[in-house]
Formats: structure tokens, sequence, C-alpha cells
């Protein structure tokens, strides 16, 4: 039985570490296209070694040092005060949805599911944030549209429900109220739902450039996805341009593709080195409600 239960875990072993190779392959074929030369990337393709040696890409990227520094700023306060606020709002939310006494808990969940089946759209969702709630050209524009999700709040509330209500009791008994308990108990106790939504905020936050794309218009709020996508399209039209008007320049004069990974590395960086803290509740976090007893 040894033996069978060794060999199983040998082989499982092998499974996972051919599978972590596999989840690497992409990883490395970004860093590799990031520091290859544009003409031989054209001229031979893609390749998980680099194509010569090159930093065309990154001098493209850190050309005006001063804005991706103001970028990257941006993107920071944004990411962090999104998903603290998000994170207390979610679970604000969820925490009133758990409480099985509470009287509005049934018209409350379905409120909260009528996002998730109807969308506004575009125009009308545009109208509010800039016309009624003035909400263009400012900080707001950037945190609060990704601040509250439904998918998270039901995903918190599955968790607060898997916390025995006796200990709220127990400390409503001693005089406690819901704020205390909330903060004091049941947060504590959901530590793996809240670096589950957290890990999901942060990535979100940091990621997005959709919204700056529509609401921010001053150079000092732009983010960091938002100047990388900018630039991006600007080197593309530039070639596109000096192309059709007849100047012996083509897309492979410049480090369009490199420039492309380049970007990747920059903007996916800080989340890569983030990921392994949150990843002792990662896990746990996801098979939420999975099993009961």
């Amino acid at each position: 039985m040894n033996k069978i239960s060794k060999k199983a875990r040998i082989i499982i072993t092998l499974i996972m570490i051919v599978i972590c190779v596999i989840c690497l392959l992409p990883i490395v074929a970004i860093i590799s296209i990031s520091v290859s030369e544009q003409s031989r990337l054209i001229k031979e393709g893609y390749s998980l070694l680099p194509r010569g040696f090159s930093l065309d890409g990154y001098a493209f990227v850190f050309k005006d040092m001063e804005k991706i520094l103001r970028a990257y700023r941006n993107s920071i306060i944004r990411t962090a005060i999104g998903t603290g606020l998000g994170l207390l709002m979610n679970s604000l939310f969820a925490y009133v949805l758990s409480r099985p006494k509470y009287r509005y808990r049934t018209a409350l969940t379905i409120f909260l599911t009528i996002p998730m089946v109807l969308n506004a759209g575009l125009v009308p969702t545009y109208l509010v944030y800039t016309q009624y709630l003035h909400m263009k050209d400012s900080w707001a524009a950037l945190i609060m549209p990704l601040a509250v999700v439904p998918w998270y709040i039901i995903l918190m509330r599955t968790f607060f429900n898997q916390i025995p209500y006796e200990l709220s009791e127990a400390a409503r008994i001693d005089g406690a109220g819901e704020w205390r308990i909330y903060w004091n108990i049941v947060l504590p106790l959901a530590k793996p739902a809240l670096a589950t939504v957290g890990m999901f905020l942060a990535l979100s936050y940091w990621n997005d450039w959709w919204y700056p794309m529509l609401y921010i218009e001053t150079p000092e709020l732009i983010t960091l996805q938002h100047m990388l996508s900018r630039m991006m399209k600007d080197v593309i039209e530039l070639a596109n341009a000096a192309v059709q008007s007849g100047l012996n320049v083509s897309i492979a004069d410049l480090p369009t593709e490199v420039m492309r990974m380049a970007m990747c590395m920059v903007a996916a960086g800080p989340m890569l080195f983030i990921f392994p803290f949150f990843q002792k509740y990662f896990v746990k976090g996801l098979t939420v409600g999975g099993v009961k007893g």
C-alpha cells in the first residue's frame, strides 16, 4: 500500500511540475520577446529564447520617465484605496445579508442580483457618472465604479454564513453592538474570503484601463494601463501614417512587438510579486461553500 501511495505521489508531483512549466512558458515568452530585436522577431517569429538582444522596447516605454512614474503612482494609489474601500463596502453588505434575523434580507438579495442580470448600458452609465454625479476627471471616477461587485458580496456572504452565529449572539449578550461584532469577530475569522476578494479587487483596479479612458482627461490622473495603451496606439498610428505618406518606414522599423511585451512586463510585474502574499488564503477563499457539515 505504501509503494502504491508513493508511486501515486510521484506521478501527481510530476503532473503538477508539468502544469507549472506550462503556466510559466507564457511569462518566459513575454520576457524573451521584450528583450529581442524587432527586425529579427519579424523575420524569424516568436521564440522562447531571445532573437538577439535589445532593450528598445523598454527604452520606448521609459522614454518619458516622469510620466511613467506619475502613472505608476496613480495606479498604486487607485489600487490601494480602491481595494480597501471595496473590501469595506462589499464586506458590510455581505455581513448584513448574512444576518438571519435581518428583516430586509430577501429584498436586498433580490436588489443585489438585478445588476448581475440586467445592465443599463454604456451611455446611461456615462451620463449618470458625468452629468448627475459629476465624477468626470476625479479620483471618484477611478475608484467608485469597481468598488462594489455583486459576485464578491455573494462570495463573502457565503463565508460569513459559515461562521457560527452563536459567536455573534454571545458577543451581543456581553454588550457588543453590530459594528463591534462585524469588526472584532466576523472580519478576523473571514481572512480567506477577504484575501480572495482583495486579490480580485486589486487585479481589477490595477489592470483596468476602460474607466480611465472614459472619464479621465487630466494628464495628472492617468493610470499606468491607460498610459501604456495610449503609447501603443500612438506608435502603431505613427507607423501607419509614415507608410501612407510614402516614407521608407514600416512597422518592423518600430519596436511595436517588443514594446508590447515590455509593456506587459511593466504592467504585470507588481501583481506577480503581490500574488504570493495572498496565496495562503486564496484557495480556501475560492472554495467557500464547497463543503458543509
